[in-house]
């Protein structure tokens, strides 16, 4: 029995409880109450497993209250989840506005929730078992820092000794911490990879699709939908085999390759039916179970892409080459863009885009031009009529708004990848792309991207090595050791920057890329997000991850 401690349970006196909590004094209190005396206790003991190390005086209340009850008390190190495979969270999406908004900076509560994420951090190296050498980007804004800082004290603490009381050095990974500014075209971009376009134009919620169907469709989970049909629902998780290996895929190949996979499931199945005889139909009806699973799937997948190719004719296209134009400057055939205005135009006067899909544009051609002036974002916002705090909060972020505003934003330098295939639509590659491959080659400039620990001076172009540290790898011994990077950004991550983490850990095998944050984006949750930051916090709605 699988039971929410804040919530009434009935008592089970004669059965032993196992406690998976979080060290806070509402889950503590919760475990207290359970066993406030011999008489009255809701179990016969206690095995208690904390997610996260235990402060000292939660501990205290629990030996001062119920100790006799508890059997073994253990702190697991685990205060993070598993998004995907190569993806995590820390489930705070109310972070992004305690990080940057104005009305927050200097406060208590800014410093509680860094301090919060750099413990979780330290958990996910622990489960990993890695003590990472930290980076972080130094520019414009101090979050970065502050937070790496907070991580390497967490890892030292940590690691100080493990269970045989001996210390662990440095491995060979590395921790990259960023603030979220430092790409926020691809925040905004449309992407036409499945999964991201998926979450970006369809109304997903908690990872799950549903669609209307009709009543003779055969496979599936339904739910009574009124007069109107049933209705269709589908997990969009790693459990799904199918989904897994198409979700990166651009949207043009997966509407030509799941019809393929679906001729192929029904070829097997005329293979398996063959001559009739009692032996055949007993092996088909052993094996219809997953010809009905493995054809439902693919329908799912099918009607979703569908969706999204709907979605896409109606509205999108034409958006996608403005976008691409105004993200890289340059047009389809590698010529400079001259007049961002006038490319831009078309998209504000097009009566059939919502203002999100004018913002969106209007926020590429302000990055692509490193702001823009006073008079033409007036004329802007006045064009599109929209609440103008959802374009010049983004200063908050260290974006420039203003040509004329005093902060100046840092970009990557760009990988050249026009010898890379790519649809036209497709051009944008996300910046963390580039990181990440600079971080595993050792290409990132140390000034830009300072090491927590102090670098030690090198020697014939290795490092001295110490009692705490290995002798640094070259980057092709790394590679074959298995290395991993982690990156972190702080304030969300985008589907096409999740995405990247697998691109790279296949091209660099077998370093392994994980990538997280405090909560994942789509372009209109994060605008959102960036129209509160300039709002008093009683007036800002937190959504739950």
């Amino acid at each position: 029995v699988v039971e929410d401690i804040n919530k009434n349970r009935e008592p089970a006196p004669y059965m032993t409880a196992v406690y998976f909590i979080t060290p806070t004094k509402k889950s503590v209190d919760g475990l207290i109450g359970d066993f406030i005396s011999k008489s009255s206790r809701r179990y016969r003991a206690a095995y208690v497993y904390f997610t996260d190390s235990c402060p000292d005086h939660l501990f205290n209340k629990i030996k001062s209250s119920c100790s006799k009850s508890i059997r073994k008390c253990k702190e697991i190190s685990i205060s993070f989840f598993p998004a995907e495979s190569q993806v995590f969270t820390l489930h705070v999406p109310d972070a992004f506005y305690r990080c940057y908004s104005p009305t927050l900076q200097k406060t208590k509560e800014k410093a509680s929730v860094m301090a919060v994420m750099a413990d979780q951090i330290v958990t996910l190296c622990a489960t990993l078992d890695e003590n990472p050498e930290v980076r972080y980007k130094s520019k414009p804004l101090d979050n970065a820092t502050k937070l790496a800082q907070l991580v390497e004290k967490g890892l030292e603490n940590y690691y100080k000794t493990d269970e045989r009381s001996q210390i662990k050095g440095k491995t060979h990974s590395q921790l990259i911490i960023i603030d979220r500014g430092f790409d926020p075209v691809s925040t905004v971009l449309h992407e036409l990879t499945f999964q991201a376009m998926v979450y970006d134009l369809l109304p997903i919620e908690n990872n799950i699709y549903k669609q209307k169907v009709n009543l003779n469709f055969l496979f599936g989970r339904y739910k009574t939908d009124g007069l109107s049909g049933k209705e269709k629902e589908a997990f969009l998780e790693e459990d799904d085999e199918l989904w897994v290996k198409i979700r990166h895929n651009h949207i043009a190949d997966v509407i030509e390759e799941i019809p393929k996979l679906m001729k192929e499931v029904s070829a097997k199945k005329k293979e398996t039916e063959g001559k009739v005889t009692i032996a055949s139909l007993t092996k088909l009806m052993k094996r219809m179970p997953e010809f009905q699973k493995q054809i439902s799937r693919q329908v799912v997948h099918l009607n979703i892409a569908e969706d999204c190719m709907r979605k896409f004719k109606a509205n999108v296209e034409s958006l996608c080459k403005t976008e691409q134009d105004l993200a890289l400057g340059t047009d389809v055939e590698g010529q400079k863009v001259k007049d961002f205005m006038r490319v831009l135009f078309p998209v504000l006067l097009n009566k059939n885009h919502d203002n999100y899909e004018k913002i969106r544009a209007m926020l590429l051609y302000i990055f692509s031009s490193n702001g823009t002036t006073q008079e033409n974002l007036d004329k802007l916002i006045q064009n599109v009529q929209v609440d103008s705090d959802m374009i010049r909060n983004w200063e908050y972020l260290g974006i420039p708004i203003l040509s004329s505003s005093a902060s100046e934003q840092c970009k990557h330098p760009r990988r050249d990848r026009s010898s890379e295939e790519t649809y036209q639509l497709s051009r944008w590659t996300p910046v963390i792309k580039d990181i990440m491959e600079d971080a595993i080659e050792k290409k990132l400039d140390p000034d830009e991207w300072p090491y927590c620990c102090q670098r030690r001076p090198t020697l014939n172009g290795s490092r001295v090595a110490s009692a705490r540290q290995k002798p640094k790898a070259s980057y092709q011994d790394e590679r074959r050791n298995g290395t991993k990077l982690i990156i972190f950004v702080i304030g969300g991550i985008t589907y096409s920057e999740m995405r990247c983490a697998y691109e790279i850990s296949q091209a660099y095998r077998p370093c392994e890329v994980i990538i997280g944050s405090t909560h994942l984006l789509t372009p209109k949750t994060l605008l959102d997000e960036v129209k509160s930051l300039s709002k008093p916090k009683d007036m800002v709605y937190f959504r739950d991850e």
